[in-house]
């Protein structure tokens, strides 16, 4: 532990910077993530990603020009080249969703494949203007593809103190925010059902290629101060997490929020911390820290894994413990329906075959598998049953659940003989699977549409 806080202890104003740009970028990055997670489009916002560097290159030559004509002043370049920026990332944006649609519908061509085309052809494009152009404009690559989060709270605004890139994320943040609460109604009936939104009013497509606007400006904002990977990261990332937690889209949104934010915390610190300890216990000395851009990412990606595992309806494990109980709880009430059913057409004291056929199965129930032996413990332990070995037996409790259970199979069976023309045994192999999971309301129905049978089609006496 000590190992571990000992580079915490040199914590500076730079490092509360950094989580904040961090921070900022992410959840103005996850608003509109989410709702292309929504639209099954978020290798779309991979795409403008790439796509926009065309946007960027172009605003970089307007303000050049804009310089050399001297329509501006050098001072105003850098404010007019953020500003240009912007549009172009937004044009641009907008321009690579309105040709991947095109190329699908006109070229006939698969949605992935159609986005494919436009990603490569518009981003290869960008890349050779810049190759093209590299000597007569300053463009650093590092700055648009990769980002150096450590150093932007270096740049400051006036005489403030604060990073030029707290207030970039934050403007963008805080609209996208106002967007998202303004236009949440039609945001969200786009996403879900196009179709429904254009029959009531609402342009779908329009909200479409607003939202694609919407995500280029927000990536082109974060680009220079986190860099390409952690926009990305974050722009999927974090909604996928959220996804995996709720079905609600308010309560998405703002998980999605908590999580890019905790990411860009989380990130920072294993940045400064994860590398000397791992380091340290492979015997390598010269390693102090990481890349906090990908650390943020590493973060992103820890938490989704551990939502996926984790979640309280979704996750893995979650599932695998769910599935478990109904397995036991199917296996318990399959114990009491036979045990029931022993009862039911001879007492052991009455029939001296029955008593032996009783004895031996319960026998074996107890060599056999272990969700039987376990079902079987859990029985007892609630009181169902009683004694042990070969001579269990039901009790009051027990048995009522157990005459609930076989009333459930042979109302099934009576209601399949009733509207279905089947063998006999298929009545029963439905009715096996069935009677676990007939609730009181569906078998006051089955009995009211059967009149309130006294038997099944075999012959049987239907429990009341």
């Amino acid at each position: 532990m000590n190992s571990f806080l000992t580079p915490l202890q040199s914590w500076t104003l730079l490092d509360t910077w950094v989580v904040v740009i961090g921070a900022l970028a992410a959840m103005a990055c996850a608003l509109p993530g989410c709702f292309l997670l929504l639209r099954k489009q978020s290798l779309m916002g991979d795409a403008i990603s790439h796509t926009s560097l065309l946007g960027v290159v172009g605003a970089f030559f307007v303000s050049h020009w804009l310089v050399e004509a001297k329509v501006i002043s050098p001072a105003t370049e850098l404010s007019v080249r953020h500003v240009a920026m912007c549009l172009g990332a937004i044009v641009v944006g907008v321009l690579s969703a309105w040709l991947t649609e095109s190329l699908q519908k006109l070229g006939n061509v698969e949605s992935s494949a159609a986005l494919g085309v436009v990603f490569t052809s518009l981003f290869a494009l960008g890349l050779l203007l810049i190759r093209a152009f590299a000597d007569n404009v300053h463009i650093d690559l590092d700055c648009v593809l990769y980002g150096e989060i450590v150093t932007a709270p270096l740049e400051t605004v006036g005489e403030t103190g604060v990073p030029r890139a707290v207030i970039v994320n934050g403007v963008v943040l805080a609209i996208n925010l106002l967007l998202t609460v303004l236009l949440f109604k039609e945001l969200r009936l786009s996403a879900f059902d196009p179709a429904l939104a254009t029959t009531l009013g609402i342009p779908a497509h329009l909200m479409h290629y607003a939202l694609m606007g919407l995500t280029a400006m927000t990536l082109v904002a974060a680009f220079e101060s986190v860099g390409s990977i952690l926009v990305i990261a974050m722009l999927i990332i974090p909604p996928a997490t959220a996804y995996l937690l709720t079905d609600r889209l308010p309560r998405m949104i703002g998980l999605s929020l908590l999580i890019g934010a905790l990411s860009a915390a989380l990130g920072h610190v294993s940045a400064l911390t994860l590398p000397l300890l791992i380091s340290r216990s492979i015997g390598i000395a010269d390693v102090q820290d990481a890349s906090s851009a990908g650390m943020m990412a590493a973060a992103a990606g820890f938490l989704f894994v551990m939502a996926m595992l984790l979640g309280p309806r979704y996750g893995l494990v979650v599932r695998v413990w769910h599935r478990m109980l109904l397995k036991l709880r199917i296996a318990g009430e399959d114990v009491l329906g036979r045990l029931y059913r022993f009862e039911e057409s001879a007492p052991a004291s009455a029939d001296v075959s029955s008593a032996t056929e009783r004895a031996a199965w319960l026998r074996t129930l107890t060599t056999h598998s272990w969700r039987s032996r376990l079902a079987t413990w859990l029985l007892i332990r609630r009181g169902w049953l009683i004694g042990s070995g070969s001579d269990l037996h039901l009790t009051d409790v027990g048995r009522e659940a157990a005459r609930t259970l076989v009333r459930s199979h042979r109302l099934w069976e009576s209601f399949l003989a009733k509207h279905f023309v089947l063998g006999e045994g298929r009545f029963h192999e439905s009715a096996e699977q069935v009677e676990h999971f007939l609730d009181p309301e569906l078998l006051a129905e089955l009995d009211h549409d059967l009149d309130r049978p006294g038997v099944d089609p075999h012959g049987r006496a239907i429990p009341k």
